[in-house]
């Protein structure tokens, strides 16, 4: 830690609500979805293309795994969520509206396996350098209660064209996503270390204010916050040319995830 860095606040005392280190073989759906935003979709092109091999979580984007929506091509993503929300086939409610005209194509139930309003995350990861792709982590509002609970906390997003092997630029902060209470907020940071190995990620959030860290250093701080609640997602995303390109299996890892509901 360099002398001008702040560090992060400490986790609370007490045990993560959220807590894998996904070392039991399968993935435990008590705690994760593993489809990206379904209800946009169809499940064939949400469902993640992921492996547990005792060294944490691969995910996967394979030769022949198809575009999330044909609309969308090209972009292939496998994901983790903790959490679903949709409406009724061919209505426009769902969770992350992140462009204007999505309908619903799969309807999804409720499910808030970890959504808090305010909390904590940490998610270590490990980025790729595969061409084209991208690691993401994102706090997402689910919108079961309202459709205007539309804002993420972007704890990070790390495209492989942006890993050094002492350092990386990743895209941190807020996206208010058209919530009227909120003003998006991104900015582009640089972090130290080698990006393809493990690196924590870390969100507080609440009363107003969020703090994003990295390996226990802040790198934003915002003062605002979405106050309602959010739903966590880790993705890996191709969005290079049209068609497979390169080699394949494209990959990145999630080696643990830690969460706390409610103020520190």
């Amino acid at each position: 830690m360099t002398a001008d860095a702040v560090p992060l606040p400490p986790a609370p005392a007490r045990a993560p609500d959220l807590d894998d280190e996904f070392a039991g073989g399968r993935l435990d759906p008590r705690r994760w979805v593993d489809h990206y935003l379904p209800h946009w979709t169809t499940p064939d092109r949400s469902r993640a293309r992921l492996a547990l091999d005792g060294a944490g979580l691969r995910l996967r984007i394979d030769h022949d795994q198809p575009d999330w929506r044909p609309e969308d091509a090209p972009l292939r993503v496998s994901n983790l969520q903790t959490g679903t929300f949709s409406g009724p086939v061919g209505s426009p409610r769902g969770t992350h509206r992140h462009r204007p005209g999505l309908r619903v194509r799969t309807a999804t139930p409720l499910r808030l396996l970890w959504a808090p309003s305010a909390g904590r995350v940490e998610v270590t990861v490990s980025a790729t350098r595969d061409p084209g792709c991208m690691l993401a982590v994102w706090l997402v509002g689910t919108e079961h209660l309202s459709p205007g609970h539309r804002g993420e906390i972007c704890l990070c997003e790390v495209d492989a064209e942006a890993v050094g092997p002492d350092g990386a630029r990743a895209r941190s902060g807020l996206k208010a996503h058209g919530d009227p209470g909120l003003v998006t907020d991104m900015a582009e940071v640089t972090v130290a270390g080698d990006a393809t190995r493990p690196h924590t990620w870390t969100a507080v959030w609440g009363a107003g204010g969020t703090v994003i860290g990295h390996d226990g250093v802040v790198v934003r701080r915002l003062a605002q916050a979405p106050a309602y609640p959010l739903l966590l997602m880790v993705d890996l995303f191709e969005t290079g040319p049209r068609g497979p390109a390169g080699d394949y299996p494209k990959t990145a890892r999630v080696h643990r995830v830690r969460g706390w509901s409610g103020a520190a």
